[in-house]
């Protein structure tokens, strides 16, 4: 049991298993993993007086399993209960009106349908009604087609029912990540980019560093958020795991021309394997669809490779859903890798064989949604109950993060305001999606230094060219900024040049 004793305003807390902490604010926890659930939970550690140290092996965060999937806030019907999964999603999904608010990303509760075709599909959806409700998902209905088609006018006019979840909603997941390291930056965060743990040094049954290829950082916590390679470092760690593999998923994004074409999220009727192959709307405006889902063997985890067969599939069954859905409008495709497991649920749990080791793996769909819920958990759960640390709140936690002013989106009077202040703010570079010269200089200010990291903060290069025409203008802008040669600049890993010398001087 702990015990305390006064040290001037703050509690000294001995005695827990064969560790002694001098002070509570000494701290030190590391989270591994900077996608949507390290970087949430980092965050949620930074309101506390610890130091926090999150490690990303990518030269940004989000760029990895966060990065590439549907973006969709699930309501919450589609998880057993009992679940771990149940557990958090529909809680999650509640906490996003305000993080999105306090981390000023873009959020829409767009809402969703499950759409069947026939009687027996409307059993499942009937079914998932009923395992909604018990998972406390507000607001479930089963329409028929009269009030489905008053709602999105563009579906299969064979469909007959859809089940209705007013709560789903879409985001763009890697600026959820983005956006909380930027906050947690703010309160005290140390962000380690490019750096890839290799192994951790334990004494008594603890870990007492995190090794890096590149450091070595001492920890009294460590939260594992490592994603497809969260097994590997338990291994590595003597923790408990689950054995992942990786769930592929391929895409198509189509063009804005689109937009309004579908106003809600709409899922085919589920399988055992997946959702389905969706369409929905992205918050920018255009018409996402997919995904496939295909199991891989574990040495597949880095090949997010798309495929003709897989692209199909996605024409196939999306156009059974939105049958106008104009194929000529392909902006691009792509695929995203998952987290499966065996037993198909979150791993979230406390190590029992490493005292100071948490574990946030196996984190599949619906892991977007949770992660908000899940940060909480994991801090003051396992962190502070489980593993008896009661941390110390800070007084000066500032929840706020101010995002990139979208210039084109003002209305034209204060845009033209901004543009007597800084003329920068009139200069558009990206022309597809309106991105100035001042946002992309924004973005390097906040920590882009390669060309995805300026995409994913600033949407250029994410229109309709895919950076065919705004590529060697932001190259310049990043040259310039960073005081580097072209040649140095990436498009997002340490291999990826783009230039690598002058033609002619």
């Amino acid at each position: 049991m702990w015990r305390e004793k006064k040290r001037g305003p703050y509690p000294t807390r001995v005695g827990y298993g064969s560790f002694l902490f001098e002070e509570v604010f000494d701290l030190k926890a590391v989270v591994i993993g900077a996608g949507v659930f390290g970087s949430l939970i980092a965050r949620e550690l930074t309101k506390y007086d610890l130091e926090v140290i999150l490690i990303e092996k990518n030269l940004d965060v989000g760029w990895g399993v966060t990065k590439a999937n549907s973006a969709v806030i699930h309501a919450g019907y589609d998880d057993p209960p009992g679940s771990v999964r149940a557990q958090f999603c529909a809680r999650g999904n509640a906490m996003y009106e305000k993080l999105s608010k306090e981390l000023d990303f873009e959020f829409k509760r767009t809402g969703s349908f499950v759409v069947a075709f026939n009687d027996e599909e409307l059993k499942e959806l009937e079914h998932l009604l009923k395992q909604g409700e018990e998972n406390g998902v507000a607001g479930l209905t089963i329409l028929e087609r009269d009030e489905i088609f008053s709602m999105e006018p563009n579906l299969n006019p064979e469909i007959r029912y859809a089940l209705y979840a007013p709560t789903a909603g879409i985001t763009e997941p890697w600026m959820v990540a983005i956006s909380a390291v930027e906050n947690a930056l703010q309160n005290g965060l140390k962000l380690v980019l490019g750096e890839q743990v290799l192994g951790f040094v334990k004494m008594n049954g603890r870990i007492k560093k995190v090794i890096t290829d590149k450091h070595e950082y001492e920890a009294d916590i460590v939260i594992n958020c490592a994603g497809l390679h969260a097994d590997e470092i338990a291994k590595m760690a003597g923790a408990e795991y689950v054995p992942l593999h990786p769930r592929k998923g391929e895409y198509i994004l189509l063009d804005k021309k689109l937009q309004g074409l579908v106003k809600r999220v709409i899922f085919p009727t589920p399988t055992k394997i997946s959702k389905g192959i969706l369409v929905l709307p992205t918050v920018d405006g255009g018409i996402l669809l997919g995904p496939t889902a295909e199991d891989l063997p574990e040495e597949m985890k880095n090949r997010p490779l798309t495929t003709r067969e897989g692209l199909e599939k996605v024409r196939e069954f999306t156009r059974k859903l939105v049958p106008s859905l104009d194929f000529s409008l392909v902006v691009k495709t792509f695929s995203g890798l998952r987290p499966e497991s065996p037993q198909k649920d979150f791993f979230i749990k406390k190590s029992e064989t490493v005292e100071n080791f948490v574990n946030v793996m196996a984190t599949r769909s619906p892991g977007l949604t949770a992660a908000p819920a899940v940060a909480e958990y994991v801090v003051e759960e396992l962190i502070q109950e489980r593993m008896r640390l009661p941390l110390i709140r800070k007084k000066n936690f500032n929840p706020l993060r101010e995002g990139i002013k979208r210039y084109s989106s003002l209305p034209i009077e204060e845009w033209k305001r901004e543009i007597e202040k800084d003329p920068r703010a009139g200069k558009l570079v990206c022309f597809c999606n309106e991105v100035t010269e001042k946002e992309i200089v924004e973005a390097i200010r906040r920590g882009a230094r390669t060309l995805d990291g300026v995409k994913f903060r600033t949407r250029a290069m994410f229109g309709r060219c895919q950076g065919g025409f705004c590529m060697a203008r932001i190259l310049k802008i990043l040259e310039r900024e960073l005081n580097t040669d072209m040649s140095e600049i990436r498009m997002k890993s340490k291999n990826s040049w783009i230039v690598n010398g002058k033609v002619r001087e």
